[in-house]
């Protein structure tokens, strides 16, 4: 089988990147993502070479050929080659794994390009090509795994999983994007077996493959068979249903909404804010990313009457997460989602400035009065400023007597 032709192969600066490692000479082959992908036909933006040469060598002809090299892995033997219009390509020194700890792993460089292939996780990531021929290097059975849609472990899966546990939750993200059907039961199976070495991750590694897979366009399958097998138990022992994930996944494409991994994410734990900030520390997620799932976890039934209070109260943004995520029927949901979009909430209309004006004397008392009133105008439905006058006239009336 050949690579077929695709945009990426033709970018600005790639044709001098590939004579600089010396496509000729097969000293420099695509691997992984972009081969897998474009045999696939699909879209593919980051570009992943390997070479024979040695990351200061690989450097200096990159250097040599007008091309930016940048040493963003040189432990791991990664240069990051810049090419025009600012697109960029990792280019790796072959390697092969002398030592592992299911964390990290010891590397040595090699001229082997199947020992190479061997230390990925999966067949499908293990095929590469040459860019001058097209021609694919396939040493595991990659390609007919890939016409299958079948995730397949390289070698034992036990042993692989050994070598690195977040291959784990890999094998499911993996499966959640590219499998069909009933995932590789060996590879199932291990992954079931080896749950608890998840236990020995960082939180922020678990966090980023969850988040991935969370991204993807239908995970909700892919995470039931997880909590089924208790791939979660060990490290997010709250996550027990998949179903509200499922029911959010199906509103998301009813309603032509974005998807969200952390408004997924919430989907998958109890509706309560103190729990999900425990998550979300747990997970050591940004400062946003904790605002936006315990804001989300506060869902009550009730959100889809009050959609845009709840808006103002909380932004569009989360605003739109509870009302998916709540429990109210679809129609109910779709009613407020429609009102939202029409109608958004407006910005209060008063200053405290205008309640000096009023006569109200500076100081506590302005701000205690702007949330009186601007509770009021929430209630009564956001009206205009004459309406808002008039509560803030009411309002001062009794503060002044």
């Amino acid at each position: 089988m050949k690579l077929p032709d695709a945009p990426w192969r033709h970018w600005t600066g790639m044709e001098r990147l590939l004579d600089a490692l010396d496509t000729g000479g097969g000293s420099v082959r695509y691997v992984g993502g972009a081969v897998r992908d474009t045999l696939l036909g699909l879209d593919v933006q980051d570009i992943d070479c390997a070479t024979v040469f040695a990351p200061e060598e690989t450097a200096s002809r990159l250097e040599a050929a007008g091309l930016k090299a940048i040493p963003t892995g040189i432990k791991h033997g990664t240069i990051t080659a810049v090419l025009p219009e600012k697109r960029t390509v990792e280019v790796t020194t072959l390697r092969r794994d002398v030592a592992t700890d299911g964390r990290h792993a010891e590397v040595e460089y090699t001229d082997n390009w199947q020992e190479d292939a061997a230390r990925r996780d999966f067949t499908i990531n293990a095929l590469s090509a040459d860019p001058a021929t097209g021609e694919i290097y396939d040493y595991f059975g990659g390609e007919k795994d890939l016409a299958a849609r079948r995730v397949r472990f390289i070698g034992d899966p036990l042993g692989r999983i050994a070598e690195d546990h977040l291959r784990i939750l890999r094998f499911f993200r993996f499966h959640a994007r590219f499998g069909k059907g009933t995932p590789d039961v060996d590879g199932l199976a291990a992954c079931t077996a080896r749950a608890n070495d998840l236990m020995a991750l960082s939180r922020e590694r678990i966090a980023d493959e969850l988040l991935k897979m969370l991204a993807l366009p239908d995970p909700g399958e892919t995470i039931a068979l997880m909590i089924e097998h208790a791939i979660f138990a060990p490290v997010l022992p709250e996550i027990t249903d998949a179903a509200p994930l499922s029911r959010l996944i199906a509103r998301e494409a009813g309603f032509a909404i974005e998807p969200h991994p952390v408004r997924r994410l919430a989907a998958l734990l109890p509706p309560e804010p103190d729990i999900a900030r425990d998550i979300a520390a747990r997970l050591k997620l940004s400062r946003a990313q904790r605002k936006r799932l315990a804001t989300a976890a506060g869902r009550i039934p009730g959100d889809a009457a009050t959609a845009r209070p709840l808006a103002y109260r909380r932004g569009i943004e989360s605003a739109l997460d509870r009302l998916l995520l709540c429990t109210a029927n679809d129609i109910v949901v779709g009613n407020a989602l429609e009102s939202l979009a029409a109608d958004p909430p407006p910005p209060f209309p008063l200053k405290g400035g205008q309640l000096i004006a009023m006569g109200v004397t500076e100081g506590p008392e302005v701000a205690r009065l702007l949330h009186e009133i601007e509770d009021q105008w929430v209630a009564e439905g956001f009206p205009g400023e004459d309406r808002v006058r008039e509560i803030a006239l009411q309002s001062i009336a009794p503060s002044s007597s």
